[in-house]
């Protein structure tokens, strides 16, 4: 097919459902349009509800990235009501926050995304000692012999003679567009499988912290658990230093395998510049060492860069109405009983009122002149954002953060050595060739980079507390609802692993009055808004080559580089009998 429509519905190895049209000229993508297929409703679900319950709810969004829904819930709260929460309780969060970041970007490179840049079955055709070689020129990791990586290219070879490739079954093996050799696909099937131990292993964190993963406990004023270093039901010691080994086995992991893996994969794919899409960069900021309403402190700068400007960063405020929007011209919602307001509500304004006019039968295309999606459009003063890893990457290195700047450099120089040491005759790289699919890809791996780096600095920090005696975990002062105003609003944000997520919370004679999230595939995803700017999906795919239609590698290779997460940015609903189903919680 020269020209015409190509349709991938449902994308796959993501989090819920999504459907890319892609317009095809000459085997080039002219236009591209993103379209969530399922609804959520969380909003409706929590009104008139304790808000001290609001974290346990919102978390239930998705079974990914539940924690930093719950981390987002319990500050809007806490940001309504005055509380301050006391500085271990802080650190605590900051650990399983960070713990999220990285499980949740290993998870994704491994198991979701590496498949569109490494072809599993060529791997049979590596020579193990020089795959050995290879990996041992970018990383120490101990594993890396000639007699592992024979070993797993015998195991792949076995799944493959069997007829049925079982987790490998669905990939585009042989397509055009991969480029590694076969040693290097060996490596990144090797590390494929050990990323599969890596991931159970380092969630303990959050059983240890949260009592349970996924879904692990929080609580407004503080954390669940006490500190007492000599009690059984307690964050004691022998508790506290099974966190910090799993937290020193993430730093070597992320260190030795997962980013110099990426950066390998850099090298070879430099010249695959595709799936930048939108030059606009929007972070709320986080991880502060302190306290979440010291700013200036974040760890991952706040702020706005446009048109790829790394000279200047513009202020973030959650709370200003005129910034964060939420509009719904191409979405199946209505403003004010409005079908195409031309107008975006900021959140404490906003409104999530179902209003499917879509088609109730097969179809083969999207109306996407129309309403095409359950996605609603975020803009920041009206502009098409994109967030995430790559974003924070960006708004640090032109906030002049000295810790991102360093990350940065230091991994472009070492995909520029491996370009030489390898002979692959690439023009180096620079920060603005991270505006990109791959650039992307490399960002979530410094993000994960950086994690490790702040989780050892908040262990340290959460032991000098107790060595000085400081074991406070929660401070009850506004746990009362007798000591709420009658009526306030708040805001909690929180940078997740897919980027930017606020909840907005409004509490009104001790209930929630109203409640919205504005979570990162929101932004990421969303449709075309009242002024017809595209999302950041479908600019991403403007201008990418696509070989094969019906084995469209690159489409996928560009959507799943942002890490897709649908059911959070959906707004249940059920059209045909419209019930309402009750579900208790034993918790």
């Amino acid at each position: 097919m020269a020209n015409g429509r190509v349709v991938v519905d449902p994308v796959t190895r993501i989090e819920g459902h999504l459907r890319i049209e892609a317009e095809v000229e000459n085997k080039r993508i002219t236009k591209a349009y993103s379209s969530g297929t399922a609804v959520r409703g969380i909003e409706l679900i929590v009104r008139g509800r304790d808000p001290r319950d609001l974290w346990a709810f919102t978390q239930r969004i998705c079974g990914v990235c539940t924690t930093v829904h719950a981390l987002a819930s319990v500050r809007a709260v806490e940001d309504a009501l005055g509380i301050q929460i006391p500085h271990n309780a802080h650190l605590i969060r900051n650990l399983m926050h960070e713990t999220i970041l990285i499980h949740d970007h290993v998870v994704h490179f491994y198991q979701l995304h590496a498949m569109d840049w490494v072809d599993v079955v060529d791997a049979l055709k590596a020579d193990p000692a020089k795959a050995a070689e290879i990996a041992q020129m970018y990383s120490k990791w101990p594993n890396s012999t000639a007699a592992y990586f024979k070993d797993v290219q015998d195991k792949v070879k076995r799944i493959v003679d069997s007829g049925q490739l079982g987790i490998f079954a669905t990939g585009y093996w042989g397509h055009p567009a991969y480029a590694l050799p076969p040693e290097v696909n060996l490596i990144a099937v090797a590390h494929y499988l050990e990323a599969l131990d890596f991931q159970k292993d380092v969630v303990r964190i959050h059983t240890i912290f949260g009592g349970r993963n996924p879904h692990p406990n929080y609580t407004v004023g503080g954390v669940p658990w006490p500190i007492d270093p000599n009690m059984d039901n307690a964050l004691n010691t022998s508790r506290l230093t099974e966190v910090e080994k799993q937290i020193d086995r993430a730093y070597e992991f992320v260190k030795e395998v997962y980013l110099p893996d990426v950066l390998v994969l850099s090298a070879f794919y430099r010249d695959w510049t595709y799936g930048g899409g939108l030059t606009n960069y929007l972070a709320y900021g986080d991880l502060s060492p302190v306290s979440i309403y010291d700013v200036k402190s974040y760890r991952f700068p706040r702020g706005a860069v446009l048109d790829l400007n790394l000279n200047e960063v513009h202020d973030v405020d959650p709370r200003a109405i005129d910034q964060v929007q939420e509009f719904v011209d191409h979405s199946w919602y209505t403003y004010d009983g409005k079908e195409t307001p031309g107008y975006g509500l900021h959140p404490w304004d906003g409104q999530t009122n179902l209003h499917y006019t879509g088609p109730t039968q097969e179809y083969e295309y999207l109306d996407v002149q129309g309403k095409y999606s359950w996605v609603k459009a975020p803009r920041w003063k009206e502009k098409h954002m994109e967030v995430g890893p790559l974003a924070r990457m960006m708004v640090g290195y032109a906030a002049k953060n000295e810790r991102i700047r360093h990350a940065v450099d230091d991994a472009l120089s070492r995909i520029n050595h491996l370009i030489s040491a390898l002979n692959l005759n690439k023009a180096p790289v620079d920060i603005r060739w991270m505006h990109s699919a791959i650039g992307r890809t490399l960002g979530r791996a410094l993000d994960a980079s950086l994690a490790v780096e702040f989780a050892k600095e908040d262990m340290a920090a959460l032991w000098a507390n107790i060595r000085n005696g400081n074991l406070a975990t929660f401070d009850s002062s506004k746990w009362e609802p007798n000591t709420w105003p009658k009526e306030t609003k708040g805001v909690g944000w929180v940078e997740a692993p897919r980027g930017s997520l606020g909840h907005w919370v409004i509490i009104k004679d001790q209930k929630i009055e109203k409640f919205q999230a504005v979570v990162p595939t929101t932004w990421n995803a969303s449709p075309r808004d009242a002024l017809q700017n595209e999302g950041a999906y479908e600019a991403s795919l403007v201008g990418s080559p696509l070989e094969i239609p019906d084995q469209p590698l690159e489409i996928i290779r560009i959507v799943h580089s942002f890490d897709p997460c649908m059911a959070c940015a959906v707004h249940l609903t059920d059209l045909a009998e419209n019930r309402t189903i009750e579900v208790f919680l034993d918790m």
